[in-house]
């Protein structure tokens, strides 16, 4: 072979990897793949859409979302003009859109609104969107003469509304929490002559499905919210803060409803982070951050000889500290009805006076006279109660009815310390029967084994 022929074969062949090179960039490289990895392969590549996504391109487009601004509606924002009817005209207009609408109250303003009841039911789903900040007139003296100083934004015959946003609702309370006729006001707590009526902040009356998410809420005059009435219920992340020292100023009231839950929030005022009223039933709290406070309670119930029923309580997951309680159960003497299957669990006490308390003299003026007939309190558990104690008072104290004992109460994994010094202080027991199901710190001698011997029947009203 010479070596002319020789060099147009060297030519050939090196045009040739010239070729398969510039082939090589044009496309994928390729190469054989066990049968598993085909398999994924085909998974997260497919050439079709999923049955979900085909599904849901063939449904109609959803609803357009129509937003409704106080702003639009006249709202000025300043934090003096009075907002009121702005907010009205523009909830009036949301409430009867056909689609889903927004109630925006937006940021960078502070609109001040008169007492004012909004009204539903809405044609479709609400959400009051509060960015901004809302504040009532400022104290009693501010308050038209005409509006009710018992409430102040009232939410009547809702059925499905989100309340929700970075907003704060500020109460303005300071005003209120002076007035003479106070507790705290006179002569070792005593109260004195005088207007008393204050509102709570945020009220929902007759209402269902709703949701509460996100808020920052402070200050109120009394309650921060109260729910009357309402079923399906859902709090979730709220924020509520008060001084230690502003009274009646509970987080969450809840009043003859159901089936209400209450998620991941902080409470800091000046009574009961929690407080639950008679005719309640169906209720999940938890991932509860408590204090300072009164803590969690079941009552006050059956005031002047009234009827109370309460069930299905559960408190779980939750921190209470530098509370004036822990869980508590309080009743009056002279009521009649129930409170049962309330659970406990999972409850961490950082300086707590009476971190488990059931008070069946409860009494707020300190001169209530004596009566037989009492809440029947039976079937409370306490779960993995551990902590520490303010030492004023006694780590647990389960005071029951002289005539109605209290039954089935269920102590497992209580463990509680005092918070200052080595003493620990005895529990303290009156009429109470029950059963514990592991050591306890301090130790229960005094729960009474068992179930009493005979309940009076004509006392006890098991609702």
């Amino acid at each position: 072979m010479d070596c002319s022929y020789r060099c147009c074969l060297v030519v050939l062949f090196a045009v040739h990897l010239c070729f398969l090179a510039l082939s090589a960039q044009c496309r994928p490289f390729e190469y054989s793949k066990p049968s598993s990895y085909l398999v994924v392969s085909q998974i997260s590549a497919s050439p079709s859409p999923a049955p979900e996504a085909a599904a849901a391109a063939s449904q109609p487009p959803s609803p357009q979302v129509s937003v409704f601004s106080v702003v639009s509606y006249g709202a000025v924002g300043d934090g003096v003009a009075d907002d009121t009817q702005a907010f009205k005209a523009a909830w009036d207009a949301a409430c009867q859109a056909d689609d889903p609408a927004v109630l925006l109250v937006p940021r960078h303003y502070t609109f001040m609104i008169q007492s004012t009841i909004f009204t539903g039911p809405c044609t479709s789903g609400l959400v009051l969107q509060i960015e901004g900040s809302i504040v009532p007139p400022d104290g009693p003296d501010s308050w038209p003469k005409n509006y009710s100083k018992r409430q102040w934004l009232v939410f009547y015959r809702i059925n499905g509304m989100s309340m929700q946003g970075g907003g704060v609702i500020d109460g303005r309370g300071e005003k209120w929490w002076d007035l003479p006729c106070k507790p705290h006001r006179g002569i070792n707590g005593t109260t004195q002559p005088g207007p008393c009526d204050s509102p709570v902040a945020i009220r929902f009356f007759w209402s269902s499905n709703v949701t509460v998410q996100g808020l920052k809420i402070k200050n109120s005059p009394q309650f921060h919210f109260r729910f009357d009435s309402c079923h399906d219920i859902n709090i979730d992340s709220l924020y509520v803060k008060s001084p230690a020292g502003s009274p009646n100023t509970d987080g969450i009231h809840v009043e003859n409803s159901n089936d209400v839950r209450i998620y991941n929030s902080v409470i800091s005022n000046g009574d009961d982070c929690v407080s639950i009223g008679a005719g309640t039933y169906n209720v999940d709290i938890r991932n509860i951050t408590c204090g300072p406070s009164h803590g969690i309670s079941i009552g006050s119930l059956g005031i002047k000889n009234s009827r109370a029923c309460v069930s299905n309580i559960t408190v779980t997951d939750s921190v209470i500290k530098h509370s004036d309680n822990g869980v508590r159960i309080k009743t009056w003497q002279g009521g009649f009805g129930s409170v049962s299957k309330v659970t406990f669990k999972n409850i961490h006490m950082d300086t707590v006076r009476n971190p488990i308390i059931i008070d069946q003299y409860y009494c707020s003026n300190k001169a209530c006279p004596n009566q037989t007939s009492a809440v029947y309190v039976t079937d409370i558990s306490y779960t993995n109660i551990k902590g520490t104690y303010d030492v004023r008072s006694p780590p647990m104290h389960l005071a029951c009815s002289d005539k109605v004992p209290c039954t089935n109460l269920t102590l497992y994994d209580v463990e509680l310390f005092p918070a200052q010094g080595q003493k620990i202080l005895d529990p303290f027991c009156w009429n109470a029967y029950g059963d514990i199901k592991t050591l306890t710190i301090p130790p229960v001698f005094c729960l009474m084994e068992g179930f009493p011997l005979s309940l009076p029947d004509s006392d006890v009203d098991k609702c």
